[in-house]
């Protein structure tokens, strides 16, 4: 059994200890947690329902202000034409998320689920932290009771987003219209609670210290201990060019380093994934070496990380290509990591 890292020796690690040193860890880890030499990715798309947003930001090029020219609510009608290409291109899930929109109510959301459901089998991914924060607040109700109507209306499993750096000295600058950590946290615990399951992420490389990102890692590692309701954890590097925050872009070295340090640190999740949408195809293949067991989506369609001029694009045709190329068997999977396809192996 992996003996648990303390967050002393976590800080260590990523500031002392070389890259091969990390990935090599991080490899052994992955090779024991996973045996049989599978590499994983789910088809689906990220639907943004709307680009506006009250939270704004410094890290996001995205949003935009309400009455904006360009901002936007999706309508049924292209809704409805998303889903459906989705489905015939093989995709078994669709990633929901938007802005934190101030005239949207709790009814819009269950509406939008219902009218999903209605039409489509198909597993529905959404709504991140902030938003069903903002939801219940709004809705003056409480997490719980928001949760269960969207459980009601059609919610199958949350991703991770909003969560950036869980530590509310980077979360006061960046994000400071945002739930603080402990509202992200409670919102997870409240979801896995109630039956839901949920991924975890990470952006980092803007302006937090190694400390933040170790804070970060903990809390996940906590809450794991608590609720066992993520089923995957994905580090990903802020992208800076048309945001409000000037920094250089973190390096190959720094997303692997981060990586490796945590599937090392994150001995109770099981599922570490490769960011190749701000990394590219080469990198997300060597991340593969560096702990991380599984490629995400094949994405056919993302906005947010394309707003700030980030627009990689893997087909699922390539996503197999890499993984067999690096020498591993490609399975598609669900949501909840369960093999549906080795067909193409």
């Amino acid at each position: 059994m992996q003996k648990r890292i303390s967050e002393k020796e976590a800080e260590v690690l990523l500031k002392e200890a070389d890259l091969l040193r990390l990935g090599t860890l991080a490899n052994s880890i992955k090779k024991r947690l996973h045996p049989k030499n599978v590499i994983t990715y789910v088809v689906d798309r990220n639907i943004n329902y709307t680009n506006v947003c009250v939270s704004k930001c410094l890290f996001c090029a995205f949003h935009k202000d309400l009455g904006a020219q360009d901002a936007y609510i999706i309508s049924k009608k292209d809704l409805y034409e998303k889903i459906n290409e989705t489905i015939k291109l093989g995709g078994t899930q669709i990633l929901l998320q938007g802005g934190i929109h101030p005239e949207l109510n709790l009814d819009f959301y269950t509406d939008m689920l219902k009218y999903i459901k209605d039409n489509f089998s198909i597993h529905i991914h959404g709504f991140s932290p902030p938003e069903i924060s903002y939801i219940a607040k709004k809705s003056l109700l409480t997490v719980r009771d928001t949760l269960l109507k969207l459980i009601e209306a059609g919610l199958n499993s949350i991703p991770g987003g909003g969560a950036e750096i869980l530590s509310d000295k980077i979360r006061g600058k960046v994000s400071p219209n945002k739930c603080g950590k402990e509202e992200w946290l409670n919102v997870m615990r409240t979801a896995h609670k109630l039956g839901l399951k949920s991924s975890a992420t990470m952006m980092f490389g803007h302006m937090e210290k190694t400390e933040h990102i170790i804070e970060h890692l903990k809390a996940i590692r906590d809450l794991q201990d608590e609720t066992g309701g993520f089923t995957a954890f994905i580090p990903w590097t802020f992208q800076p060019d048309n945001t409000k925050i000037k920094v250089e872009k973190a390096t190959a070295v720094e997303y692997l380093k981060v990586l490796s340090l945590s599937r090392i640190f994150l001995d109770n999740i099981k599922n570490i994934q490769a960011s190749w949408v701000t990394q590219g195809d080469k990198i997300a293949q060597t991340a593969l070496f560096f702990g991380a067991n599984d490629l995400g989506s094949t994405m056919i369609e993302e906005n947010v990380v394309a707003a700030a001029g980030v627009k990689f694009m893997l087909p699922k045709e390539e996503i197999i290509r890499l993984i067999k190329e690096a020498g591993f068997i490609p399975a598609q999977r669900d949501c909840f990591y369960n093999i549906i396809d080795t067909k193409k192996v």
